[in-house]
């Protein structure tokens, strides 16, 4: 991976913060519709942390060919499937 690793890491964090204030919410019985609003934030945190792993694994292997193509192809190929999956 490249150098972002630590701002991936943070948000990791953030969001590992982010369900441990769901769990404390579930145990104080607070109002569901608050959880799912907390786990749909989580969600999307998640979903951002992916796209920025494609984007920059899909960068890298841009600016940064392999040298047989079928290799290079696969990979771009790969990277393609995991945005579409989302």
């Amino acid at each position: 991976m490249t150098s972002c690793d630590k701002s991936i890491l943070n948000r990791l964090k953030r969001t590992e913060g982010q369900l441990r204030g769901i769990q404390k919410m579930i145990e104080e019985e607070q109002d569901c519709m608050d959880v799912i609003t907390q786990l749909s934030a989580v969600r999307s945190s998640v979903d951002r942390i992916m796209g920025i792993i494609v984007a920059q694994n899909l960068r890298d292997c841009l600016e940064n060919p392999e040298a047989e193509p079928e290799v290079q192809n696969t990979k771009i190929n790969q990277a393609i499937q995991m945005i579409i999956k989302k």
